[in-house]
C-alpha cells in the first residue's frame, strides 16, 4: 500500500519529529559548568587580559552565579552582606515561583557582557548564543511565561547590582592601564629590574597599583605581609642560597620537570591564565561529583572570590617588597651567562602569583570535595609542542588538589623564575585567604 502526504501534513510530521528530539536542558551542575567554560573561553580570548584582571573577573562572575540562585537552594543563604561593602542584594518576591536555572543563565550572560565589555563582537555573540541555546532548552520544561520573565529579570538585576559594586573596587577596566609608564622604580640592591629574557616587551611592571584595590573580604586587606629573607649577596647566606638552588636546578632539569614548567605557564592570550586554570579545576570537581545547583554555584563563588583576593594581596606584597628574580641576581653574583628555562614575567617576584592562587584554590576545593580527590588535568592537551624547549604538553594526574597546587608552585622554581621562598610564602598566604572564604556563613 502506498501513502501520500500533502505538503502541510509533511510539515506537521517534521515539526513533531523536531519536538521529539529537542535537546533537554542540562542537569543543574552542567548548566553551571557550561557557563564556567564560557568564562574561561572569554578570559583566554580577550586581548590585553592579565592574571590580575582575570582573577577579579572570576570573583564577580562566580559571586553572580551564586547570588542569582541562592534563594532557591536550601540550605544556602546569600553572602552579600558579609562581603566588603556590598550590602544586601535584591531579594525575590515572596510566594512567587522562580525558575532558578533560568536566573543563573541570564545572570551569567549579563555579568560576562558587563565585566568583559572590551571583548570582541565574536565573543559577545558566543555569550548570546549560549544564553539563547540554554534558555530554549530550559523553556522546554517551563511553560509559565510569568515565571520565565521574572526569573530572567532576577538574574539580570543581580548581575547589574554586582557589576555596579565592582566598578568602585579600583580595578574596573584595569586592562586600560596594565603598565604605568610614570612609575618611578625603587633603586636599591635586590630590587626588580626589567630582564632581557622576558615574556613582555614592557620595561614597566604589570599593575603596580593593583594592591590598593578593594578586597572581597575586609579581613583580607588587613593581612600582615609574609616573612621575607633579607637581601644578602654573601655566598652561603640564606638569601644567596635561594638563588643558588635555582641556578643548580636549571642545570639538571628532568624532562618531567620541563613538562610541568611549560604546562603551568598559563600565559595570557595563549591560555585562560593561572586563575582560569584553577576555575577549570572547579569544573572538574563539579562534573565528577554532580552536586546540586546550590553547591555548584557556591563552588564557583568561593573559588572565584578567593582567587581575586589572593591576587590582590599578592600584588600588594609584590610592590611592597619589589624583589628581583634569578635572571638578574644569578648573572650578577653567580654566573653571568645564565638564563632561566622559562622567561621572566613583567612584575616583581615575591610572593609567587602562581603559588598564592593555587594555594587558595586547593584550600577551597579541598574543603568542598575532600582531601583525596584524584583527577587528571587535560587543560592544555593538544597544544603544539614547544619546539624551543623540546617539550610536549602532557596531561597531569593528581591525587589531591593540594598536590596540584604544590606542583603549580614548584613549576615556577623549575622554570627558574621563582626562588623557593616565593613559592612557600605564596602557598601559605593562599591557604589563609581561602580559609577566610571557607569560614563565611554559606548556609543557614
Amino acid at each position: 500500500m502506498k501513502y501520500f502526504f500533502t505538503l502541510p501534513a509533511m510539515a506537521l510530521l517534521l515539526l513533531l519529529s523536531c519536538r521529539q528530539v529537542a535537546t533537554p536542558p542540562p542537569p543543574d551542575y552542567e548548566l553551571a559548568a557550561q557557563w564556567a567554560d564560557m568564562t574561561n573561553y572569554i578570559t583566554k580570548n580577550t586581548p590585553a587580559n592579565s592574571p590580575t584582571f582575570a582573577s577579579r573577573c572570576f570573583g564577580y562572575i562566580g559571586l553572580t552565579m551564586y547570588e542569582s540562585v541562592v534563594h532557591g537552594c536550601a540550605p544556602y543563604q546569600s553572602v552579600a552582606a558579609q562581603l566588603n561593602g556590598l550590602g544586601a542584594l535584591p531579594a525575590p518576591v515572596p510566594a512567587l515561583r522562580y525558575n532558578w536555572k533560568m536566573s543563573l543563565n541570564a545572570g551569567q550572560a549579563a555579568i560576562l557582557r558587563l565585566i568583559y565589555i572590551q571583548t570582541s563582537d565574536n565573543n559577545k555573540h558566543r555569550i548570546d548564543s549560549l544564553e539563547q541555546t540554554l534558555q530554549q532548552q530550559l523553556a522546554s520544561t517551563e511553560k509559565d511565561t510569568a515565571v520565565i520573565s521574572r526569573s530572567i529579570a532576577y538574574g539580570k538585576i543581580i548581575a547589574q547590582k554586582i557589576f555596579e559594586w565592582s566598578m568602585s573596587d579600583g580595578g574596573h577596566r584595569g586592562y586600560l592601564s596594565n603598565f604605568d609608564k610614570q612609575l618611578v622604580f625603587a633603586d636599591k640592591p635586590g630590587c626588580w629590574r626589567p630582564p632581557l629574557f622576558a615574556q613582555s616587551f614592557s620595561h614597566y611592571p604589570l599593575h603596580p597599583h593593583w594592591g590598593t584595590n578593594r578586597t572581597f573580604l575586609a579581613i583580607d586587606s588587613a593581612l600582615p605581609a609574609p616573612a621575607f629573607i633579607p637581601y644578602d649577596t654573601t655566598p652561603g647566606s640564606p638569601y644567596y642560597e635561594q638563588f643558588m638552588q635555582v641556578y643548580k636546578k636549571e642545570q639538571v632539569l628532568t624532562q618531567a620537570e620541563k613538562e610541568a614548567a611549560i604546562w603551568w605557564s598559563d600565559d595570557p592570550d595563549v591560555t585562560f591564565t593561572p586563575p582560569g586554570h584553577s576555575y577549570y579545576f572547579a569544573s572538574i570537581a563539579i562534573r565528577r561529583t554532580k552536586p546540586d545547583l546550590g553547591k555548584a554555584a557556591a563552588t564557583y563563588a568561593r573559588i572565584g572570590m578567593a582567587l581575586a583576593d589572593a591576587f590582590r594581596n599578592c600584588w600588594k606584597w609584590k610592590y611592597q617588597f619589589f624583589t628581583e628574580r634569578a635572571n638578574t641576581f644569578v648573572p650578577a653574583h653567580i654566573d653571568q651567562h645564565w638564563e632561566s628555562f622559562w622567561p621572566d614575567p613583567p612584575f616583581p617576584a615575591f610572593p609567587s602569583g602562581h603559588a598564592i592562587q593555587a594555594g587558595a584554590a586547593a584550600t577551597v576545593l579541598t574543603a568542598l570535595y575532600g582531601d583525596h580527590f584524584e583527577f587528571t588535568d587535560s587543560a592544555h592537551v593538544g597544544r603544539p609542542r614547544d619546539e624551543i624547549r623540546n617539550t610536549d604538553f602532557k596531561a597531569r594526574h593528581f591525587h589531591s588538589f593540594r598536590e596540584a597546587a604544590e606542583e603549580t608552585a614548584m613549576s615556577r622554581f623549575w622554570g627558574g623564575i621563582h626562588i623557593p621562598q616565593d613559592n612557600q610564602r605564596g602557598l601559605e598566604q593562599g591557604e589563609i585567604i581561602a580559609n577566610n572564604f571557607n569560614q563565611l556563613k554559606w548556609t543557614k
